[in-house]
C-alpha cells in the first residue's frame, strides 16, 4: 500500500462516526448491513451517514452493493488487510513474526509461547528482544 492511500484510510477512520460505523460493520461480517439499518443503529441522519459511508468506501475500507432499492455496506476485508499490513510491515525491525504477525500481514495466534520461546524466535530472526 502506498503511504498516500494509508494516510487516506487512517484519516477516514479518524472521525468518531466513521470509526463507529467501521467497527459496527466489522462485527457484522461479510453480509454487511443496509444503509438504513446502519443509520438507525448509529442514530445518525441518513444524509450525514451517506457522507461518512462514501468517505470510508473511497478510502478502500468499505464496499457497497445494491439489492433492489437498498444499498448494503460491508467492510472491505482486502482493503483493511492492506492497511494493517502497511502499519505492521516494519514491526520488530523487519521481523514481524516476533510480535505475532506473519510477514505479509495478518496476526498469528502465538500468545501461547513462553518468554523463552519468544526469545528463541527473536534470536533466529537476529533480533535481541531485550534490547530492541
Amino acid at each position: 500500500m502506498e503511504t498516500k492511500k494509508a494516510v487516506e484510510a487512517l484519516s477516514a477512520l479518524a472521525q468518531e462516526h466513521r470509526l463507529a460505523v467501521f467497527r459496527l460493520l466489522v462485527r457484522e461480517g461479510p453480509n454487511g448491513l443496509p444503509a438504513g439499518a446502519i443509520a438507525e443503529r448509529m442514530a445518525v441522519p441518513p444524509p450525514t451517514l451517506s457522507h461518512h459511508l462514501a468517505h470510508l468506501e473511497r478510502a478502500g475500507l468499505l464496499r457497497s452493493w445494491r439489492v433492489e432499492r437498498r444499498i448494503f455496506y460491508a467492510v472491505d476485508v482486502e482493503g483493511t488487510r492492506r492497511l494493517l499490513t502497511f502499519l505492521t510491515e516494519d514491526c520488530c525491525q523487519g521481523h514481524p513474526e516476533i510480535c505475532g504477525y506473519r510477514s505479509g500481514g495478518g496476526c498469528r495466534d502465538d500468545h501461547h509461547l513462553s518468554q523463552s520461546e519468544v526469545r528463541d524466535v527473536a534470536q533466529r530472526a537476529g533480533v535481541d528482544p531485550q534490547h530492541g
